[in-house]
């Protein structure tokens, strides 16, 4: 049975936060956290998102009186029409002016042409797929924090370099997936590797044996796991309880977040190699942002994807500030004309097709002789800058891109 958009609403949080005294310069601003609240992608972001959402507003009242900002959230149960459903609701009936998070790339392909049909503002934080800033790009849509371009030059750049010349991939079977293999698979043959099969598996999943089997025959030295989430952890799990790994084959987990290495323990996710647009520890900012989150969110340290809602939210705000004005036209012109700057990316800009950039880093998961405490779960390898991390502007395709 369908749940009524009331019910599906229900669940979400409402905070507003209220800087002094309204005047006659206030803005009321209410923005809206959109993504998986009960599935795969809960913990990666989730009620956590929420909570980023909150301290950007909190940190942002600290330094500007004049934004009064309210924070609503929903859960799309990773369903595109469910998602698009919300967005409509609250662009039309509840007063939303922008959207943030939105993890499963099919669900932010469509919350984002409703954000366009509406004139409003969409963040995105948790979605992959490059198609955001490609044919599919919006003048009303910024792609904060990741995608698949960035995580497969990463990663299976780095497994190439270290011999892992034949792949074969497990991929979750929607937008996100597919992309994420397109374009490992770009790099693989770039850089004279082979892709020797792969496997499209019903998203979500909690069964991956059969798929491991087929990986395990093709003898391939790189298993390439195109998922997320719970996915990915289950994933993970099955391949080490099929000694995938023993035979010596890799895993690339394509994209896997700190909280995922922790929830499967250091023992199963060691040597594991990844690339990050964030990591808790990675300096004094991300520290100090991440011992303030970490209470607030049932102990569990951020993911990249809730920084990027801290980060989105922040340099929305002072669009908004500095404009002095909600207008979608008026704030995003800013926010592409001026540079980004907080303390878990640091400074940053948006390009003409809404891509953030910012650099990326690669990883590999300690051993647990190598780890110190229960988070301390990388080891930086690398860091890639922003002007390298992600696809060239020319390549994508995007109608909002001049033609030289």
């Amino acid at each position: 049975m369908t749940r009524s958009w009331s019910h599906i609403l229900s669940v979400g949080l409402c905070t507003a936060t209220l800087a002094g005294p309204a005047s006659a310069d206030t803005i009321h601003v209410k923005v809206g956290v959109l993504n998986d609240m009960s599935g795969v992608y809960s913990d990666v972001g989730g009620k956590g998102s929420v909570v980023a959402a909150q301290m950007a507003v909190e940190d942002f009242a600290a330094i500007n009186k004049d934004v009064v900002v309210e924070v609503v959230s929903a859960d799309h149960q990773n369903k595109p029409d469910v998602g698009a459903g919300v967005a409509r609701q609250w662009y039309d009936r509840d007063g939303v002016d922008a959207i943030l998070d939105v993890p499963t790339s099919s669900v932010a392909l469509a919350v984002s042409q409703v954000t366009r049909e509406k004139n409003k503002i969409f963040i995105n934080s948790g979605a992959g797929t490059t198609e955001l800033t490609g044919k599919q790009c919006s003048p009303n849509t910024i792609h904060w924090t990741y995608d698949t371009y960035a995580l497969a030059h990463g990663t299976a750049g780095t497994m190439l370099k270290r011999g892992g010349d034949t792949w074969y991939f497990l991929t979750a079977d929607y937008a996100f997936g597919l992309s994420l293999q397109d374009q490992a698979t770009a790099v693989i043959d770039k850089r004279g590797g082979k892709v020797l099969g792969a496997a499209r598996v019903p998203f979500p999943a909690s069964d991956f044996s059969s798929f491991l089997l087929q990986a395990q025959a093709s003898g391939a030295k790189v298993v390439g796991l195109a998922n997320a989430g719970g996915d990915t952890i289950n994933a993970v799990k099955q391949a080490h309880e099929f000694g995938l790994t023993d035979g010596g084959q890799k895993l690339a987990a394509l994209l896997i977040y700190a909280i995922d290495v922790h929830a499967l323990g250091l023992p199963t996710a060691q040597g594991l190699v990844l690339t990050e647009a964030f990591y808790w520890d990675l300096n004094p900012g991300t520290r100090a942002f991440s011992e303030r989150f970490y209470p607030r969110n049932a102990n569990k340290m951020p993911t990249m994807n809730q920084a990027g809602v801290y980060g989105g939210l922040l340099h929305y705000l002072k669009a908004v500030a500095a404009t002095k004005s909600k207008d979608p036209q008026a704030t995003m012109a800013w926010m592409k004309a001026n540079p980004t700057d907080d303390p878990l990316f640091g400074k940053g800009t948006i390009r003409a097709d809404g891509r953030k950039l910012h650099p990326m880093y690669l990883f590999e998961v300690k051993t647990p002789a190598d780890s110190k405490a229960p988070w301390d779960v990388y080891k930086l390898l690398d860091t890639i800058p922003a002007d390298q991390a992600f696809r060239p502007m020319e390549d994508g395709g995007c109608p909002l891109v001049a033609k030289p």
